[in-house]
């Protein structure tokens, strides 16, 4: 039997559009039910939709199902707590520390509504002062002004030629095929920069996509490019860039007040074991809680953990390959040291550390906006340090003391987020795609499969990856599954 193709939602321009402010559609879609479009009172037990994923996307998703008058849905989620890759560490006294995905910028605007509508404030992320870059035992205190000492003049060649990759279909780009053979490391080793400035284009590069340039497919990169108006700076820099501005109270504060509103409509530890029937009418759910019964299923996973998932009958060929080759190599691992101040500013210092060959791929000032502690977060690269939480203090404290001088040697915590050891429902927060990805699969990233959808930031038009780029993906999968509830009340 062919999988049923689910009709297309509106246009790129119009669906971004509605998915900013999301009124105009989600009304319209209140008027359709009204009139008695497919809902779940016509079958007793099925619901309208199912959301797999209780994380920016799918939680995304719902407030705009519940929005438009829908309330025949249900949120499983297979951890004990909601956020997905957000997660704020408890200090105490109400000070959190993001373990996962925690900045904004600008260009970055749907994450940024949402935050307005659910009263988050935000701040913005410090960087006044000099960086600390270590390499061996030599010690160098420069002034990035916000940067991360990227080649302007490299940065100009990317952005000429992100300008001709479409975010959403990359693999559309007139010369795809040719730029979907190199790694950036390939396209780096070309440009005959010094050391120091390779060094720091490629640590930008890593630290927003998770994999070293060498793994790293230059056209899903320029992708990213694209997606942030053509410019590397605004992709990567803190100053006018994506990590400009954090949130007060961290970045899982979202989730858990969309979360809230929704109330029992979402089930913590019910992990998904098997969909079955996605070709069907009623699309069956299984999980550790029971089977949940539906007409839409959105999926708001990473493509890599859909693939633990059982499908019966199995995937088309070309969404089970998508799937099975995504990158699920890439782990992070995010540390937190808190002092009592952070005593650094006082002398200059922004906190930013960047440490060549050692286990410090990037250290930053996380402090909170009212300075009641100070704090210094790093991302790790993992199995660079030893596991045992002791022994990793220990040995990131030494590295501060080199930066910032001895006072950095007494914490006051220390916490430990390894993504790839402590949570089985995330195997990585980003995704490295390596050459040869997006020509060959890309196409079957976003088409629904039957009566599922796939949500997720990977899947996001713009800013995929990115937080920002989750609740896009969630606005679109809801206009989705609406678009789909109409149509089927209307043939019904």
């Amino acid at each position: 039997m062919m999988p049923e193709i689910q009709p297309e939602v509106p246009g790129r321009r119009q669906l971004l559009r509605m998915a900013a402010v999301g009124a105009a559609s989600l009304a319209a879609a209140k008027v359709a039910m009204a009139e008695g479009t497919a809902t779940a009172s016509t079958d007793r037990g099925v619901l309208d939709v199912a959301i797999i994923g209780a994380g920016l996307a799918g939680l995304t998703a719902a407030r705009d199902l519940k929005r438009a008058g829908c309330e025949s849905f249900v949120v499983l989620e297979a951890r004990d707590r909601v956020g997905g890759r957000t997660y704020n560490h408890d200090l105490g006294n109400g000070v959190v520390s993001e373990a996962g995905g925690q900045w904004i910028g600008p260009g970055q605007t749907a994450i940024a509504d949402l935050a307005r509508e659910l009263e988050v404030d935000t701040f913005p992320t410090f960087y006044a002062g000099k960086t600390t870059v270590l390499a061996g035992d030599s010690r160098v205190a420069q002034d990035f002004h916000g940067g991360i000492g990227t080649d302007d003049a490299i940065g100009a060649k990317l952005a000429e030629l992100a300008r001709g990759v479409p975010s959403r279909e990359p693999w559309k780009a007139r010369n795809a095929a040719e730029l979907d053979k190199l790694t950036y490391g390939d396209w780096l080793l070309k440009q005959g920069l010094k050391y120091e400035d390779g060094y720091f284009m490629g640590l930008a590069a890593k630290l927003t996509t998770g994999g070293a340039p060498a793994q790293l497919g230059l056209l899903f990169y320029l992708s990213m490019i694209n997606s942030a108006g053509n410019s590397l700076e605004q992709l990567e820099s803190t100053k006018g860039g994506a990590q400009e501005t954090r949130f007060v109270g961290g970045s899982q504060v979202l989730s858990i007040k969309m979360a809230k509103d929704l109330g029992d409509k979402v089930r913590l530890s019910c992990p998904v074991r098997k969909i079955a029937g996605w070709n069907r009418d009623v699309v069956e759910v299984h999980t550790d809680q029971g089977v949940v019964r539906a007409r839409r299923v959105i999926v708001a996973m990473n493509p890599a953990l859909c693939q633990q998932v059982v499908y019966d009958p199995p995937l088309p060929e070309g969404r089970t390959q998508l799937q099975r080759r995504w990158p699920a190599n890439a782990p992070m691992r995010k540390t937190v040291h808190v002092y009592d101040k952070p005593f650094w500013r006082d002398d200059g210092l922004n906190g930013q550390i960047f440490q060549v060959g050692g286990p410090v791929s990037m250290a930053y000032d996380n402090s909170p906006p009212d300075l009641s502690v100070g704090i210094i977060s790093a991302f790790v690269s993992p199995g660079s340090l030893p596991s045992d939480p002791k022994a990793a203090k220990r040995t990131l404290s030494a590295i501060y003391a080199k930066a910032f001088g001895k006072g950095a040697l007494r914490p006051k915590q220390f916490h430990d987020h390894d993504w790839g050891r402590v949570d089985p429902w995330t195997l990585q927060c980003i995704h490295p795609l390596p050459p040869g990805f997006l020509t060959k699969w890309g196409q079957f990233l976003h088409p629904s499969v039957g009566g599922v959808i796939w949500s997720g930031t990977e899947t996001a038009d713009l800013w995929a990856g990115s937080m920002d780029g989750a609740v896009r993906s969630g606005h679109r999968a809801a206009l989705q599954a609406l678009a789909a509830l109409a149509h089927q009340g209307k043939v019904a």
